[in-house]
């Protein structure tokens, strides 16, 4: 009786703790709804500080973002990443800019402005 309990246990223990590690995907207002409140925030400016800080925000919410918005996030943060290096890449970035352009569009399509 007493290795029942203990499996039962433990298999229940088991199923809590992936349920609760498990990420929900958001929905693309949800997705909007959370990238905005980021980028509203007046602690994130264009310094290089700042840019640090809204990447570092912007990760976790493409992590769990909507399929229309994941790509735009990831472009977003990959650009952000590039520009705020102690020496970034000219090249790089000006290679960057078209899709960091779009994804800026592509932002405000689901999104608005």
């Amino acid at each position: 009786m007493k290795k029942i309990t203990t499996t039962l246990l433990a298999a229940g223990l088991l199923l809590s703790a992936s349920a609760c590690s498990a990420s929900q995907q958001l929905s693309t207002a949800d997705t909007c709804s959370r990238v905005k409140t980021v980028i509203s925030n007046p602690t994130n400016t264009t310094d290089k500080t700042g840019t640090i800080r809204v990447a570092n925000q912007l990760r976790p919410i493409e992590a769990v973002s909507s399929d229309e918005l994941k790509p735009t996030l990831k472009t977003l943060v990959d650009y952000l990443d590039e520009s705020s290096k102690d020496n970034p890449d000219t090249a790089k970035l000006n290679a960057m800019k078209n899709d960091y352009q779009n994804a800026g569009t592509n932002y405000s399509k689901y999104c608005g402005g």
